[in-house]
């Protein structure tokens, strides 16, 4: 495979070969996750539409040390145990190791999110966020990086939202395709708050 085609953007990028490497798979799919064999399978189907025995993969140590690394990367605050990156990296092994026994015996109990606000950029509202602590973050990350593909392959192509490797630059990239092959129409919708909004 020549390596110039895991830098391409999708959406081509996500298309999975029968019996052989995937282009561009090796970008975005955590290998600590991940083997050849389930990307095989992801290729070719699973038997009865059904993943099953995905959990050991979740608590694996490679997996939670990928997950780790990940977050050490993206350098947030702590939650509400006020515990930092740079405290949590003190103790990482011995951390990771009883976290993924906590996960393995069904004794994990993820924490309550610190609620902070933030400026919102052209505007005297501010916008709630929500900061898991270190170790949430960490399975959080852990459990991405195991059903990640399985709907990553699923998703359309023009799909561009929180998906790897795509953002704002590709569905505008995409807009211009479209309007230069003679579309007229482009429709913004903003569904102010409706998460916020009770049922």
């Amino acid at each position: 495979m020549n390596d110039k085609t895991t830098d391409q953007n999708p959406p081509g990028v996500r298309k999975l070969e029968q019996g052989g490497e995937t282009a561009g798979r090796r970008g975005w799919v955590e290998r600590a996750a991940w083997s050849e064999r389930m990307l095989e399978a992801l290729a070719t189907g699973v038997r009865g539409g059904k993943w099953h025995s995905l959990y050991d993969k979740v608590y694996g140590r490679s997996n939670l040390k990928a997950a780790w690394q990940r977050v050490k990367a993206n350098r947030g605050g702590g939650g509400v145990d006020r515990m930092s990156i740079a405290d949590f990296d003190k103790d990482s092994e011995a951390r990771l190791e009883k976290l993924s026994e906590a996960l393995r015996t069904n004794t994990y109990k993820p924490s309550p999110v610190r609620r902070t606000y933030i400026p919102k950029p052209g505007s005297s509202e501010k916008r709630p966020l929500g900061i898991p602590t270190i170790i949430d973050r960490i399975v959080q990350t852990a459990l991405r990086n195991v059903i990640e593909p399985i709907f990553e392959h699923e998703f359309d192509p023009c799909s561009f939202g929180f998906r790897p490797n795509l953002g704002c630059q590709d569905a505008l990239g995409e807009i211009e395709r479209l309007l230069a092959a003679g579309s007229l129409h482009v429709v913004d919708v903003d569904l102010r708050k409706y998460l916020d909004a009770s049922s």
